[in-house]
Parts: C-alpha cells; sequence; structure tokens
C-alpha cells in the first residue's frame, strides 16, 4: 500500500503555510490559496484553496470551507471541505461538519450534524500523538 496514503493530513504539507499565531486575532474574510495554520483567533469566514489546520489553542468563529480541514482547537460555524476533515481528541465543535471523509478521533466533541459526500462513513480513530 503507498505510504503516502496511510499518512494522516496533519502529516503532510504542501509547502509554506500562512500563520495565525496566539495572540493574534483576526477578524473579517480569508481567502487565498496554499494552507493556514491558525493558533490564535478568527472571526469570520474564509473559503480557502488548501489546507486549514485550526491549532489546539485555536479558536474560529464563522464558517470554513477548504479542500482539507483538520481541527484540534474549538469552532462555532459550519465546515465544508471538499476532501477530508480530519478531527483530534482536542477538538471541540458547534456546527455542521461536511465532507468527502471525515475521521474523529476518540475524545472529540462534535455538537452538531456530519456529512460525508463521498462514499464513507465518518471514521473514528484514537489519537496517538500530541495535538
Amino acid at each position: 500500500m503507498n505510504e503516502t496514503r496511510l499518512r494522516r493530513m496533519r502529516d503532510q504539507s504542501s509547502g509554506k503555510a500562512t500563520l495565525i499565531n496566539e495572540g493574534c486575532k483576526i477578524s473579517g474574510e480569508i481567502t487565498g490559496d496554499g494552507d493556514f495554520i491558525i493558533n490564535g483567533e478568527v472571526v469570520g469566514d474564509c473559503e480557502v484553496s488548501g489546507t486549514v489546520s485550526l491549532a489546539g489553542n485555536g479558536y474560529w468563529q464563522g464558517s470554513i470551507k477548504a479542500d482539507n480541514v483538520v481541527v484540534a482547537g474549538h469552532i462555532e460555524g459550519d465546515i465544508t471541505a471538499n476532501g477530508k476533515v480530519e478531527i483530534t481528541n482536542t477538538a471541540r465543535i458547534a456546527g455542521t461538519v461536511t465532507a468527502e471523509a471525515i475521521a474523529v478521533a476518540e475524545g472529540a466533541v462534535v455538537e452538531g450534524v456530519m456529512r460525508t459526500t463521498g462514499n464513507s462513513e465518518p471514521l473514528e480513530f484514537t489519537e496517538k500523538r500530541d495535538s
């Protein structure tokens, strides 16, 4: 089996990412191409061609639309991904999660609906790494 297929999204990188660091607060709409890593706070919506990663201490209020999404922090809003959504054990989500494939770690809290647009049901996994 192809090793790349077995790697989690958090372990893959498509190059340099835009970082919103801890202590930073962004209000408004975020758009762009490439990956985004959120360690701080965002209040607003985004539409991104790339992966949005919300770190364990990150907070997002608003909707996220991206190719792929990794959630380790807290989001109040809907997530829509063209590809995959990975929800780690530290994630707290209040909203609807829609993606082709969804993986949810044991311990994650999702208050809302999860919808897969692909053929697979949401996948449960046990987080073995620190967020």
